[in-house]
């Protein structure tokens, strides 16, 4: 009876199986995979978790065999002999107590080897920066290079970069997937991580995340990274490292003003902007890497004239807006005094990121312009205030009955569009 149950279920258990490894082998891209070999250090890890599941994957397979063979040959049966006890049975007991310690021993001696790799110093000629976690959002700095930016990464392929990751709040979590590497941000403690994007790869982009709650955005704190070739990482690093001017009407012949001499006001004249340094191309991103632009939509209830992006004066919102308006109490930009605050991320060239308000909306002037006007209601819990007049703060739970209006806000959006 029971070899015709076993004989009725084999080609269901077999489908099942079937249906299994399929879903296991689907043709969908994973852009998030941790399972490719970008770095030296998911490497590392890609090869402990090979042998630990080629292992695990053995015991398992051993484990069943032995059990299911147990079941069918030593199954009660009717007028059977009585079990006997093994109580006592020297030799079992020293099996069965050595073999799990050599799998231990299987499982320790890589897994210490590889936690030695990864917690090792960082080569020599490393590119430092600084990881800064903000609920939230992503503050990188480069010390060497002079650079602050916000949410963005970049990095050149083939060269180590060496992480100090550090928090101002509550704790976080960096993590690149398709880079490797998981490491938390401790408060009151300076955390290292290091690795090098493959110097094969081409520019790229990747998706970046916070990996440890944080409070109600925590799901909204993201980034980006762009490992990017060398001389494009030196064109972006110097226009980065660059004070933020800009001009408010096309004047090729007008000399830049030294960054010691710029003022709000002439920053919002005619003054120049120097030579752009690269970026990662926005057509690229749509083409090749559309899992790296946001898709979050803006929340209903909020409103915006769009028709006054057109006619955004970023004169006036350079002095009226930026200055008169409040943001230079929350935000740095470098060549406008005054402008030095580190309560917020450092604007000076937004315009040449593809992202805002932590990685989770789109760099436009639409988007800006609402999350200027209300950022607490695009971002649940975000420290930004409540800017536009007339809108109801979800955190203050009161009407903002002073701020500035859309016209004064689309001004505030040219200024700081032009900021490439």
């Amino acid at each position: 009876m029971l070899k015709l149950r076993l004989r009725q279920a084999a080609p269901v258990a077999l489908v099942a199986m079937l249906l299994l490894t399929l879903s296991a082998c689907g043709l969908t891209e994973y852009p998030n995979t941790t399972f490719h070999h970008n770095t030296e250090f998911n490497s590392a890890v890609d090869a402990l978790f090979d042998r630990l599941v080629f292992w695990g994957t053995i015991v398992f397979v051993v484990v069943e065999v032995a059990l299911v063979v147990t079941i069918i040959k030593f199954r009660k049966r009717p007028g059977g002999p009585a079990a006997k006890p093994i109580h006592g049975n020297a030799a079992l007991e020293i099996t069965w107590t050595v073999i799990p310690a050599l799998i231990l021993v299987l499982i320790a001696i890589p897994t210490v080897k590889t936690i030695f790799e990864t917690q090792a110093e960082a080569p020599a000629g490393a590119i430092k920066v600084e990881v800064i976690g903000h609920q939230w959002w992503w503050e990188f700095r480069y010390p060497e290079l002079g650079v602050v930016t916000a949410n963005e990464l970049y990095l050149p392929v083939g060269r180590t970069a060496a992480f100090e990751l550090k928090t101002k709040d509550v704790l976080h979590s960096f993590w690149i997937p398709q880079m490797g590497g998981k490491r938390d941000l401790i408060t009151n403690k300076t955390n290292h991580l290091w690795f090098t994007p493959s110097a094969d790869l081409p520019s790229s982009a990747w998706n970046g995340f916070c990996a440890e709650y944080c409070g109600s955005s925590h799901a909204n704190m993201k980034f980006r990274l762009y490992t990017v070739q060398p001389d494009e990482f030196e064109s972006w690093a110097r226009h980065q490292a660059s004070p933020a001017v800009f001009s408010a009407t096309p004047a090729p012949a007008t000399p830049v003003i030294p960054a010691a001499q710029v003022t709000v006001a002439d920053s919002a004249a005619s003054v120049a902007a120097p030579t752009a340094g690269y970026a990662f191309p926005k057509d690229r991103l749509e083409a090749e890497f559309p899992h790296v632009i946001p898709q979050t939509p803006i929340p209903a209830g909020i409103t915006f004239d769009d028709a006054l992006l057109a006619g955004g004066d970023p004169v006036k919102g350079a002095t009226e807006g930026f200055l008169l308006g409040g943001c230079i109490g929350c935000h740095a930009i470098s060549g406008v005094p005054g402008a030095v605050s580190e309560i917020g991320p450092n604007l000076t060239h937004l315009a040449s990121r593809h992202t805002i308000a932590g990685g989770l909306y789109r760099n436009d002037a639409p988007t800006l312009a609402r999350w200027i006007k209300n950022a607490r209601h695009l971002k649940p819990g975000s420290i930004m205030n409540t800017i536009g007049k007339g809108e109801y703060d979800p955190i203050l739970k009161t009407t903002n009955t002073m701020g500035l209006d859309d016209r004064q806000i689309a001004d505030v959006v040219a200024y700081l569009m032009a900021l490439k």
